[in-house]
């Protein structure tokens, strides 16, 4: 008896195991998250977006990829250690013409370790130097950029979402200002001191405000739903339409002055977008430098230690060993007019840097004419609501 009351509870024991954890998960994700039950501020949003913002995520993946290729760009300039070795097995034999030749050899091996160092490469190695650090700076640059956009979109989307909370009060303001003067307009006509036609027109204006009142609380949900993405949060499935997210600062419009020559200029030189593309024609630059080095010679220095079986034996652990160093130079006089075609290619590169750091600036000045355009209406829209409000 007491083997089947063993099955029974390793049965039983593998039945809760299978069960058991299904119910946990089930239990926790039913459960909200974490940030769904605190209010956010808009620091607490944007120090959220630093950390989960997927573009920023991404950006600080690309710009330490960019950080491989500055290692890559300045290797040109460090020594090379370098091993090799060979071993060769020949059935191949060749006599000397001469009394007592050395024994013909079927085996052969050598190996060495060397460091080459290039010394001179038409001017590439220090424009390699140079061109590694104007990709890291214009890797930062482009990172900052990608944070500024990214962090702006997120203020962007809380104060739409404080925006079309206020909108909410308003409409529901409207269709409860409705609401009443229907219903005064209805005890007026019952009372026979009024028209049908006023309590028609109640009604038709009435019927025309709950739309935008649906529409507000409509654009509230999209706009919360908005914020959370940029915020890089997963909404949880069972929350079906509105997120439940409590935003804990006031739409407020606080006095700010700027003149437009000011902001012009300040975004000329604060703008990092414009500044990846100044490093870009840099850039640029170098890669024409680069290309100019294939008309002119290179020059190396090695140096190494080898070894390598006699020559007059056919014992292999015989070895000749010794340091070895030396300078070599190489000058390629014409290569079928393959750098000429890198240095055209470069030099057509580096103008088009320079017309594309030309259009972001007018697109930069344009932009800030815009937006200061826009501001003035706005400061005059919010100065001539004041009396309305009032």
């Amino acid at each position: 008896m007491r083997i089947p009351r063993l099955k029974a509870a390793v049965i039983l024991f593998l039945f809760c195991a299978a069960i058991l954890p299904g119910r946990a998960q089930t239990a926790d994700t039913n459960q909200p998250p974490s940030w769904l039950s605190r209010p956010i501020s808009l620091a607490d949003a944007l120090n959220l977006a630093l950390r989960q913002n997927g573009s920023i995520l991404r950006g600080k993946s690309d710009l330490e990829a960019q950080y491989g290729v500055v290692v890559q760009t300045r290797a040109v300039a460090i020594p090379k250690l370098q091993v090799a070795g060979n071993y060769q097995a020949t059935g191949e034999t060749e006599q000397f013409p001469f009394p007592n030749p050395p024994p013909a050899q079927d085996q052969t091996w050598n190996a060495n370790i060397q460091v080459v160092q290039a010394i001179y490469q038409g001017g590439q190695i220090n424009s390699a130097l140079r061109t590694a650090k104007l990709t890291k700076d214009q890797a930062l640059l482009q990172y900052q950029t990608v944070i500024a956009d990214s962090l702006l979109l997120v203020r962007i989307a809380y104060y739409d979402v404080l925006s079309a909370a206020e909108q909410i009060v308003v409409e529901e303001a409207s269709v409860k200002l409705l609401t009443q003067e229907l219903d005064d307009q209805t005890r007026r006509y019952q009372a026979g001191t009024v028209p049908r036609f006023n309590v028609l027109r109640a009604e038709v204006e009435l019927a025309n405000e709950r739309p935008k009142l649906i529409q507000a609380r409509n654009t509230h949900r999209v706009a919360k739903n908005n914020l959370v993405n940029l915020l890089g949060y997963h909404v949880p499935p069972n929350v079906l339409e509105d997120v439940p997210v409590e935003l804990t600062d006031k739409l407020d419009a606080e006095l700010y002055k700027v003149e437009l020559p000011v902001a012009i200029a300040r975004a000329f030189e604060s703008r990092s977008e414009l500044g990846a593309l100044r490093k870009q024609e840099s850039l640029r630059k170098e890669g024409v430098t680069t290309a100019e080095g294939g008309y002119k010679p290179t020059v190396q220095l090695f140096g190494g230690y080898g070894g390598r079986n006699t020559t007059f034996n056919n014992d292999l652990g015989r070895v000749v060993q010794g340091a070895f160093g030396g300078a070599q130079l190489s000058w390629s006089i014409f290569d079928g007019l393959l750098t000429k075609g890198k240095v055209d290619q470069a030099r057509a590169l580096h103008e088009g840097s320079r017309v594309d750091v030309q259009n972001e600036m007018r697109s930069v000045e344009l932009e800030v004419r815009t937006d200061y355009s826009n501001f003035i209406e706005a400061s005059e829209t919010l100065e001539s609501q004041k009396k309305v409000q009032e």
